[in-house]
């Protein structure tokens, strides 16, 4: 029976992921560098099949240091992607973040040894960076939609960790190569890196769900003006009046531009006033009116959560319950039962 190296199956399992990742688009922009990662990660996985599966070295010395120096640079533009728009002509952005792989290639030609601590420095860098833009929470996801801000956010924060992880092994793996002269190096690259390459690739596929819409407008951002009760007040209006939290691509980035208002004064007020995130105070109102027409309709759940702005089942239930404590489903045989009652006792 031939022999399949585990780097293999994780690389058709990665190749699986891609696809289906690529497959649950809409009609929403792909998250490229996401998807771009979730393959690089398969590349590097062959790789290491071949390495350590079947002994092959050769070009596998090179493109592998300089493969794994595309992974940090590759997952935080994908977080860029949800966090903000850069200024910045795109040719430069890429000029920017080819630099680690640039600077793997010198070393590669000029200093081998100090490669495995160069790509330390390269995945601590970046997984700081991501860090750093995610300090505000899932507010600073300007460009997530609301319903999809939670599990992308989780997914990041992963995908950092999995940087911080991988930067941990190579750097034992630095050590061993250096005191035990690699005693314990292929168990730690075949197990320790696979591992951060299927983690960065789950969460790369589950933060592009929530790739950005399209946006057709960008209107100016005024300056910061009025107090967090007026901004709250006007946040408040839009909601009741036009029910802007049924549009399921509805983000902070959208919210700030449709009142006039920053994004970072609208995501401060909300925090403040109700010591809730944006994403969870736009869910509530979406949860809000679920509840009132499963109690005075006989609408589907299904069709409900689509009204009130949710695309995904388990989005809906999952925020229905954090706001209610129970199922949509329960809710609806709960607060109806008493209606029933009252009617059949009316005289």
């Amino acid at each position: 029976m031939p022999f399949v190296p585990l780097p293999f199956v994780i690389a058709i399992l990665l190749i699986v992921l891609f696809g289906a990742a690529v497959r649950q688009g809409d009609e929403r922009p792909a998250n490229r560098p996401f998807l771009a990662l979730i393959l690089v990660s398969a590349f590097l996985s062959l790789l290491s099949g071949l390495r350590w599966g079947y002994g092959v070295q050769g070009a596998i010395m090179y493109l592998a240091p300089v493969g794994a120096a595309a992974v940090p640079p590759l997952a935080y533009a994908g977080v860029t992607e949800l966090v903000r728009r850069s200024r910045a002509p795109s040719a430069h952005r890429l000029a920017l973040h080819t630099v680690p792989m640039f600077i793997v290639v010198v070393l590669l030609a000029t200093w081998r040894d100090a490669i495995d601590m160069a790509l330390v420095v390269i995945f601590l860098a970046y997984a700081v960076a991501i860090l750093l833009l995610m300090r505000s929470g899932m507010d600073a996801l300007r460009l997530a939609p609301f319903e999809e801000a939670a599990p992308a956010y989780r997914a990041i924060l992963f995908a950092a960790l999995a940087l911080l992880f991988s930067a941990a092994v190579d750097t034992f793996v630095f050590f061993d190569l250096t005191w035990m002269r690699g005693e314990h190096a292929p168990p730690l690259i075949a197990v320790g890196n696979l591992a951060s390459l299927i983690i960065l690739s789950i969460a790369a596929a589950t933060a592009s769900r929530s790739h950005a819409a399209t946006e057709t407008v960008e209107a100016a951002v005024p300056s910061e003006t009025g107090g967090d009760k007026e901004t709250l007040s006007a946040v408040e209006a839009l909601m009741a009046t036009k029910r802007a939290y049924r549009n399921v691509d509805l983000n902070l980035d959208r919210l700030a531009r449709k009142l006039g208002i920053p994004a970072r004064q609208i995501s401060t007020a909300i925090n403040r006033a109700t010591g809730k995130n944006v994403s969870q105070y736009v869910n509530e109102h979406r949860i809000a009116e679920a509840c009132a027409l499963l109690v005075e309709t006989d609408k589907a759940v299904t069709e409900i959560m689509f009204e009130v702005g949710f695309q995904t089942k388990s989005n809906f239930n999952r925020e229905f319950r954090r706001v209610t404590e129970m199922s949509p489903l329960e809710w609806r045989e709960r607060k109806a039962a008493p209606s029933r009652i009252a009617i059949e006792h009316d005289p």
